[in-house]
């Protein structure tokens, strides 16, 4: 573990976690307004963008201006479903567009004025736009954190929406249950996230139905026919437990553990997600 990683966790406990740390913050947090998802302004400068509207949400497309498009990614940004998108995952996105690979960004609607039914709905257009478009590539699935159980449950469903399967699945340190309930999660020191907030906006996210429903934690949906996935987590994520249980559920699945790292680790600016990132980004443009 490098030292800006046990920079990152200090500050991550000393502030982040707070935010979320007893029921009465979780609902001030869950119920304050939302950031914009507004792409930064770098980007649009290096990158074309185009914006659209699927179902009332917004949809931008970040094409690379000076590279031929040869692959195609579905990008699902976290923020526990409460939180808009932010510059670490803008950042991951422009890395791809660096890479030749034209990336969809869904902003789907976030908790409590909407909810998981929506977000499937939304997906499901955006999703057929892309993959069945005269100068349709290769397209990989990726998500962090709640985006990246919010892949692996929409790529669950794609067979009964009779859609094509995407190339590949990437998951980042997805949250793949919104219980939080396996035993193994007590023991992990995270700096980041807690149980507590956690459950406050999965509740908010389900509005009314079962957390155990696989549309909301995929690691009880089928788990036989996925494509090829790689899933990134640290050691210090309490959703550690639950990617080592994907694996074992799925001979698809691939799994890189990083020992001593927080939440996201491949979103954080330190040696480790520095590292990570790059895996990923040369994963997608090869596909």
């Amino acid at each position: 573990m490098s030292v800006q990683m046990d920079a990152v966790a200090v500050y991550m406990r000393m502030t982040t976690q707070r935010r979320m740390s007893t029921p009465q913050r979780a609902r001030e947090r869950i119920a304050a307004p939302k950031g914009s998802a507004l792409p930064p302004a770098r980007l649009r400068g290096r990158h074309r963008v185009e914006r659209r509207t699927e179902g009332g949400f917004t949809c931008y497309t970040i094409t690379p201006r000076h590279r031929t498009v040869e692959r195609s990614a579905l990008y699902l940004h976290g923020g526990g479903y409460i939180s808009e998108i932010v510059r670490q995952h803008w950042a991951l996105i422009a890395q791809l567009a660096d890479a030749g690979v034209r990336v969809e960004v869904p902003i789907y609607g976030l908790a409590p004025q909407h909810d998981y039914r929506e977000a499937y709905d939304f997906l499901t257009a955006v999703y057929r736009r892309a993959a069945t478009a005269p100068d349709a590539t290769p397209m990989t699935i990726l998500g962090d954190s709640a985006g990246g159980g919010l892949a692996l449950g929409f790529t669950q469903t794609l067979p009964r929406r009779q859609l094509p399967p995407p190339a590949r699945l990437i998951l980042i340190a997805p949250w793949l249950d919104l219980t939080v309930a396996n035993p193994d999660a007590a023991a992990i020191r995270d700096p980041w996230l807690s149980r507590t907030g956690l459950l406050a906006a999965g509740t908010a996210w389900a509005a009314g139905d079962d957390l155990a429903d696989p549309r909301l934690s995929p690691i009880n949906g089928p788990l036989s026919a996925l494509p090829p996935t790689d899933v990134y987590i640290g050691t210090r994520d309490l959703f550690y437990p639950d990617a080592l249980l994907l694996r074992q559920r799925s001979a698809t699945v691939s799994v890189t553990v990083c020992q001593g790292a927080i939440h996201v680790y491949p979103l954080v600016p330190v040696p480790e997600g520095r590292a990570a990132a790059k895996v990923i980004v040369e994963t997608v443009a090869n596909a």
